[in-house]
């Protein structure tokens, strides 16, 4: 809050501010009144000071823990002594809702102290408490939350899932993380086919060749229908396997690439806008399975935006050489020209497009001549942008399908944001063991777990959001903190909730926030 003195009177402000440019800049403001203004609109007098912090995220993300028994299902898998159940769930709220911020900070200044009960007394030594959790609890734990998540669903189906970038662990004195020699995890999960929320989790390391096959790790995750993209295709024998959800590499059938637009039908404009689909079969690994080619209209968009960006260096670096080569400032010979061609021009796409004809054998005389084929990018654009070609041996719905399929990729964006903390350890010196990184590692994936299940809730709501999306906006919900001079006991201190937009309330509503 900042206050501006005008004509001998103060008055205050909500401000917020952020970096613009690299400096820091006021981005939003908002009038409150001037201190009889604000301490007419809240009884008990003109406060001492205050202060504006965010609560929604936290405020709906504890909710959820609370809603799920969180702390009590824990305890009852754990029996521990100190209980193990509030610091997880502690650990899980700060990785779900400030995973950039350290914990102490945040439990500092935020609305988490307020809103946890029973209160931890302090965050300190958490990480070192949670380095309790053996195998066997941390197994005992997820199915506990598990049986919660699904006693909410109607829909129990599951989906095996791997995520091969889940976080990278590097020492906690480390400069810069990607140039220490740290632990490269991945992660198998099984995650429910509605929301792709996390019901168990196999961690595993990609940097000692230790890492499982991806049909073992799978195995290791009890009865799912298996997810899989293109380039884990080659590693399974699709003629064989049953339940599963993948993709192919588009040129394995060009046959479908080539089918016309009108062959396609819209899938569900609600949930998938722009989206068509041809439901037919085709012989994968010597069996005839069911395919679906899919078409997004948005991914279309993205991808010809992309190669258009591409074509362009291209073309750039070919012109560039040719006008090198008719100055004379390069003068290498027809082999080295050839080279730098194909250097240019590498990648399938770009090769089907753009062609370089040389001419002349000498140094000093050899030129280059660029061309597009023109029709050869029409073909690019109808045949591949936009394009999956999905297989499956499940009969369920279009939708369905696509849902399942892009489970993995919901996955991966969300734990692009919440691993980040796990970057660097919590204390100097930190020492990536197994087990803390097991510790870790659940308490990433039991954030996923809430957060998906946060991000479902809102989606029958229709807010389709991601979960980055949805605790951006249910961050947005803040308070003003007016605190009281004391007079003689503890200072009293009053909240206010502060403006929300329409998309803000609705989340409010959904969270059940009022009681806060």
């Amino acid at each position: 809050m900042v206050g501006k003195k005008i004509g001998g009177r103060t008055y205050y402000y909500l401000a917020e501010s952020a970096r613009v440019d690299g400096k820091p800049r006021v981005v939003t403001q908002r009038y409150l009144g001037t201190a009889d203004e604000i301490a007419r609109a809240v009884p008990g007098g003109e406060p001492a000071s205050a202060s504006y912090r965010t609560y929604g995220d936290v405020a709906a993300v504890w909710a959820t823990l609370s809603r799920l028994d969180f702390v009590r299902r824990v305890d009852d898998v754990v029996r521990a002594k100190p209980s193990l159940g509030l610091t997880l769930a502690v650990a899980v709220l700060h990785r779900a809702t400030a995973p950039e911020t350290p914990i102490g900070p945040w439990w500092a200044a935020g609305a988490a102290a307020d809103l946890v009960r029973p209160r931890l007394s302090t965050v300190a030594g958490l990480w070192r408490a949670l380095e309790r959790l053996t195998p066997d609890r941390i197994a005992g734990i997820e199915e506990t939350v598990a049986t919660a998540v699904l006693a909410t669903l109607d829909d129990h189906a599951a989906l095996a899932v791997d995520v091969p970038q889940f976080a990278a662990f590097a020492p906690a004195d480390c400069t810069l993380p990607s140039a220490c020699r740290g632990v490269l995890a991945g992660a198998g999960l099984r995650v429910t086919r509605d929301g792709a929320i996390p019901l168990a989790s196999r961690l595993y390391r990609r940097d000692d060749g230790t890492a499982p096959t991806f049909a073992a790790l799978t195995g290791e995750l009890g009865p799912a229908t298996l997810v899989f993209h293109a380039g884990q295709a080659a590693q399974l024998d699709l003629g064989s396997r049953s339940g599963f959800v993948g993709s192919l590499p588009l040129t394995d059938h060009p046959e479908l690439l080539t089918q016309p637009a009108s062959a396609r039908k819209r899938v569900d404009p609600e949930r998938f806008a722009g989206l068509t689909a041809l439901d037919t079969h085709a012989v994968v690994d010597g069996v005839r399975r069911r395919v679906i080619l899919t078409h997004s209209a948005t991914l279309h968009a993205a991808q010809s935006r992309a190669f258009a960006d591409e074509l362009a260096t291209a073309t750039r670096e070919l012109d560039g050489l040719a006008e090198a080569l008719a100055a004379g400032t390069h003068r290498g010979d027809r082999a080295q020209v050839h080279a730098e061609i194909g250097r240019v021009t590498r990648g399938r796409r770009i090769e089907r497009v753009l062609t370089a004809v040389l001419s002349g054998n000498r140094p000093g005389e050899i030129r280059v001549e660029r061309r597009i084929d023109a029709a050869a990018l029409a073909r690019l654009d109808d045949e591949f942008f936009g394009k999956q070609v999905l297989v499956t041996d499940r009969d369920w719905p279009v939708a369905e399908v696509v849902t399942a399929y892009r489970a993995r990729t919901h996955l991966e964006s969300t734990f692009r944001w919440l691993t980040g903390p796990a970057v660097t350890g919590p204390t100097p010196r930190w020492e990536w063991t197994r087990q803390r990184i097991a510790a870790h590692g659940l308490v990433s994936v039991l954030a996923a777990t809430v957060t998906h299940l946060m991000r479902r809730e809102a989606d029958r709501a229709g807010m389709n959001l991601s979960v980055r999306e949805l605790l951006d906006q249910l961050a947005g919900i803040g308070e003003l903190v007016l605190r009281y001079p004391s007079t003689g006991g503890r200072p009293r201190t009053r909240r206010l909730p502060t403006e929300r937009d329409p998309a803000q309330q609705a989340l409010y509503q959904l969270f059940q926030l009022q009681g806060r």
